[in-house]
């Protein structure tokens, strides 16, 4: 299903020498590829959400510093690069980790040694992020089969699929796993306000993908949930803290709430590298506040086909725009991850790292 370059989000040409990604502010309107050539490129991606979902923010990122190492192996550019990557999107953990692995591959060695040995430590990440996510798909799979459905109805939110990685996804690689058994399966795809990324790009995969799913208003999540319509909710992680608590897309606590209330199980799916140890508690998670023309305006098509952004609210009028919220641990049935499904708490995340290998 995804052994092909098409469907990944972004891809490396070796004869060019370049990054190519996926400009996800154009979909689902249309397919581009967007070049990436220096350091500005890079953080203006990451920051305009070119590119967006934990794991790929990191994966960018790495590439971006492998590209201004290329550009100025000093040790003093290696520190200004992985500032300025560092301060374009402040929550996803991903994105610290990723310059970290960069950084520690080739601070040791030789300036002129750096260029080459930076840009094979970011095609390994991207490598090692296919793997990881294929395996959070299969042991998701575990537990939507345990579910014992005729027909399996999942509640998701914002996206966490391939977009949102390099291939297959983290919320929406079980479902993926799940289709290509045979299972006959149907997603939920909440809206995800402001920025639409469940209808312009959740909706958008599952359709490629042939995958069954509909559409929801973010309003409508709870009555569908108590209505018995939802057999349980799988969302992606940004930062999962130390004791479990799940940083995600605002709305996710939401639907977590509305599941607990209807006694159905709440998953989160994440690698291991999405998890902070640093971070005592999702209180200590800095929560990202976007522009509030996000709330206030809207872009789409309109009916001659052509993209217009519209205002929604009075002009006078102003928003607050958290692009995060925390979900407690207390929540979450079960952390889906590429070494196997956990309880989301301390002990469950210390049984993990002694299983895992990522070090931090």
């Amino acid at each position: 299903m995804f052994s092909s370059d098409e469907l990944c989000s972004l891809r490396w040409d070796p004869v060019s020498k370049g990054v190519e990604v996926i400009d996800q502010t154009f979909l689902p309107h249309a397919l581009r590829w967007c070049r990436l050539d220096s350091l500005s490129a890079f953080c203006r991606a990451i920051s305009t959400m070119q590119v967006r979902g934990a794991p790929l923010i990191g994966i960018t990122a790495a590439f971006g510093l492998a590209n201004a190492i290329a550009e100025d192996a000093s040790s003093e550019n290696l520190l200004n690069a992985s500032a300025a990557l560092l301060a374009t999107r402040p929550t996803a953990v991903n994105l610290r980790w990723a310059l970290d692995q960069i950084t520690r591959a080739v601070q040791s060695l030789e300036p002129s040694q750096r260029a080459l040995v930076a840009l094979k430590k970011a095609l390994a990440l991207r490598e090692e992020d296919i793997v990881k996510c294929e395996r959070i798909g299969a042991n998701g799979l575990q537990l939507l089969s345990a579910l014992n459905k005729d027909r399996l109805n999942i509640m998701t939110h914002c996206n966490a699929g391939w977009l949102a990685t390099v291939q297959w996804g983290t919320a929406l690689a079980p479902i993926y796993k799940a289709h290509a058994e045979g299972m006959a399966v149907h997603v939920w795809v909440s809206e995800t306000r402001p920025r639409n990324q469940g209808t312009n790009l959740t909706a958008w995969e599952l359709h490629r993908a042939g995958v069954p799913f509909t559409i929801v208003t973010d309003n409508s999540c709870g009555q569908l949930i108590r209505q018995g319509n939802v057999d349980c909710v799988i969302v992606g992680s940004d930062r999962t803290a130390a004791n479990g608590d799940v940083c995600n897309k605002v709305g996710t606590y939401l639907k977590a709430l509305a599941a607990r209330a209807s006694d159905i199980p709440f998953y989160v799916a994440l690698p291991e590298s999405t998890i902070d140890r640093t971070c005592v508690s999702g209180e200590h998670i800095t929560i990202e506040e976007r522009n509030q023309s996000e709330v206030l305006s809207i872009g789409g098509l309109d009916i001659a086909g052509n993209y217009r952004e519209v205002k929604l609210a009075d002009a006078h009028s102003k928003a607050i725009n958290p692009a995060f919220d925390v979900t407690p641990a207390c929540l979450v049935a079960s952390l889906i991850t590429e070494h196997g499904n956990f309880d989301a708490s301390e002990k469950g995340l210390q049984q993990l790292g002694a299983i895992g290998s990522d070090g931090h």
